[in-house]
């Protein structure tokens, strides 16, 4: 009972203010009452005034960390341009749990630039993401892509070798690392970090030798 008579009290101090502060006369005012009722009707057809409010808790879309691909990805990726911002932009939609827009966007940067190897790694991380962590034949065709288009480009072995580490197949991980350790200049920035990664690989499988093809060659 108590909410209808809020409910009615509204109404008559809305149509109080639109009499003295509007200035609301005659037709107008007897159409803003008709409308007002109109939606007191609606509501106690299809309201529960009298029931105790339940409201819906706030949704909450906790932010995700950076990933591997956004943390490493500096020691083989330039850091600056088009390519770079795209990537970025990818990075800042994993992290606010919009792994699928991450995939359309690198989508579209490939259709701007389809020849950029760092935006064909960037789109099988992004696949391997999406995927929980699955290097599906997709996430592996956009790495061997940017294999091809830049054969010395180190990004495509490591990361792709990083998805196979991170998903159980260590075997895979280590032909693709040892490939990549193997064309790595001895002042190659991530030379030291490659043979750590590799050490432990190594020491996980009980240092066996791999077996697996790796990229293909150019």
């Amino acid at each position: 009972m108590a909410s209808w008579l809020i409910l009615f009290l509204l109404a008559a101090l809305v149509l109080l203010a639109l009499w003295r502060i509007g200035r609301v006369r005659g037709p107008a005012l007897q159409f803003s009452a008709a409308a007002l009722f109109l939606g007191i009707a609606g509501y106690a057809w299809q309201g529960t005034p009298g029931e105790p409010g339940d409201p819906s808790p706030p949704k909450t879309d906790a932010m995700q960390p950076d990933s591997d691909f956004a943390k490493e990805r500096s020691q083989f990726m330039g850091r600056f341009g088009s390519s770079a911002q795209w990537l970025d932009f990818a990075d800042a939609l994993h992290r606010a749990n919009r792994d699928r827009a991450a995939v359309t966007a690198m989508q579209t940067a490939l259709a701007q630039n389809p020849k950029d190897p760092d935006l064909w790694v960037g789109l099988g991380n992004a696949l391997v993401i999406q995927g929980g962590g699955l290097v599906s034949p997709a996430a592996r065709l956009a790495f061997e892509r940017a294999a091809r288009i830049s054969p010395d480009h180190p990004g495509p072995r490591f990361f792709m070798g990083l998805a196979y580490a991170q998903s159980g197949q260590p075997d895979k991980a280590q032909a693709l690392w040892q490939e990549l350790l193997a064309k790595s200049p001895p002042d190659a920035p991530w030379r030291k970090d490659l043979e750590q990664r590799l050490a432990e690989l190594q020491g996980q499988m009980g240092g066996s030798a791999a077996t697996t093809p790796g990229l293909p060659q150019p």
